[in-house]
């Protein structure tokens, strides 16, 4: 999509400023007006701006699970060293000749939080919108990179070979286009599969995925899959495994699925017991589920901010937590390395040039060597090793996909590294 294009699209939303929830009062009083309630029967809790809202909120309206972050073992406080000089620093924002400030890019994106870490130390921290410093935001797509950390420690591990096929570990989905693509493949998201997951088309398989996975009740004619792993079975071939990069989630659900049939533990057991319990962090997280319980591994986690700040830097860190490996320094030097960027870029993605992905992380190949979790609606763990930088932001943006922000957000972050690092020298 062109500049003019995205300018249009984004003109036709009420600024961040002007969808503030709490300035709009979704969801307050007891009970809140008729007016100010969302849903998640009628889908109005996923519109936005009321969305603005919900991602804030989101174990008001989902059933869920929780990933505990222990008993045993204190929340370990950061250091701070705040820099004021970040909200002043400028850049150009791709399609334009006119620079922006880092401060004016939050609006830009609709962040309800940011945070960024130099050498393990806070250096900015703020909070927007719905959020505040000890509540918790879906972290969307993101869930796909906790999802392939799981699945690449279990390689490691040798509890997984990522060179058998699906059908090894799930024979339930022999009928599937998952049966013979192997565990890689998956985790690469270089399958061949009949799925669309284009959220501007009505039509796109993704909303069969999404009715197969509400927690709602089916309607009395439904006769569609029911759970994420039913609708697995569903999923039908377009073309040969390994040829090209397509990313699609139900890759997460079934490596979700093949790491439960491996360890008898949901991803949210496994989560807790494998990071979240081990690296002091301050509050549980939790996953949406499905009628059945089955956590979304491809898109229902939600957590706080410092958080995932702690995940990130223990990512920097190349999986190593105060003198403990808690993940495999192979399995981070792996995610590193990246996937075939030859792959990647037979996907379309014209403003990644270059990138590739690799374990459910995207990988930039720029000379710092940066990589990302990212999600829909602007959520990102991004990871600049050479700048010793992690950045954590939670958005809502009322575009889905993340065109809509990565020409404001990729060269934003640049620009904080690029400080970072001559703040250092």
């Amino acid at each position: 999509m062109n500049s003019s294009a995205q300018d249009n699209q984004e003109k036709q939303y009420l600024s961040a400023g002007e969808s503030d929830p709490i300035e709009m009062g979704w969801m307050q009083g007891f009970p809140p007006p008729e007016d100010k309630r969302l849903k998640l029967a009628d889908g109005s809790f996923f519109e936005f701006p009321a969305l603005r809202y919900s991602v804030a909120h989101m174990r008001q309206f989902m059933p869920t699970v929780n990933v505990s972050r222990g008993i045993e073992n204190p929340p370990i406080p950061f250091k701070y060293k705040l820099d004021e000089n970040i909200d002043t620093l400028t850049f150009v924002p791709w399609d334009s000749d006119e620079e922006m400030t880092w401060e004016a890019s939050l609006g830009k994106n609709y962040t309800d939080g940011i945070l960024i870490l130099h050498q393990g130390k806070i250096v900015y921290e703020k909070y927007f919108a719905a959020l505040n410093e000890v509540g918790k935001h879906a972290v969307m797509s993101l869930t796909k990179s906790f999802t392939g950390t799981l699945g690449a420690m279990l390689a490691a591990e040798g509890l997984l070979d990522e060179n058998k096929t699906v059908i090894e570990y799930v024979p339930e989905l022999k009928d599937s286009a998952f049966a013979d693509a192997t565990v890689r493949q998956v985790m690469d998201m270089t399958t061949a599969l009949n799925y669309s997951e284009d959220y501007s088309d009505p039509n796109a398989e993704v909303w069969q995925y999404a009715i197969a996975g509400t927690p709602l009740p089916k309607p009395k004619d439904y006769d569609g899959p029911v759970g994420y792993y039913e609708y697995l079975q569903t999923v039908q071939k377009n073309g040969e495994h390994g040829e090209a990069f397509g990313y699609k989630t139900v890759n997460a659900d079934a490596l979700g699925w093949i790491t439960s049939k491996v360890t008898g533990k949901s991803v949210a057991q496994l989560l807790s017991e494998k990071i979240w319990q081990r690296i002091g962090m301050e509050q549980d997280g939790y996953y949406s589920v499905d009628e059945l319980g089955t956590p979304s591994a491809g898109g229902g986690f939600n957590a706080g901010l410092r958080d995932l700040g702690r995940f990130g830097e223990l990512i920097r860190r190349k999986g190593n937590w105060q003198g403990e490996q808690i993940i495999p320094q192979s399995v981070i030097e792996d995610i590193q390395q990246g996937g075939s960027q030859e792959k990647f870029a037979k996907s379309g993605y014209d403003k990644l040039k270059g990138w590739s992905y690799r374990d459910m992380w995207w990988i930039t190949n720029n000379e710092d060597g940066a990589f990302a979790a990212r999600g829909i609606h602007g959520q990102t763990i991004y990871i600049d090793p050479k700048a010793e930088m992690v950045l954590v932001r939670f958005a809502s943006h009322p575009v889905a996909a993340n065109f809509a922000n990565d020409r404001y957000s990729l060269p934003a972050y640049q620009a904080v590294a690029d400080y970072l690092k001559e703040r250092s020298s």
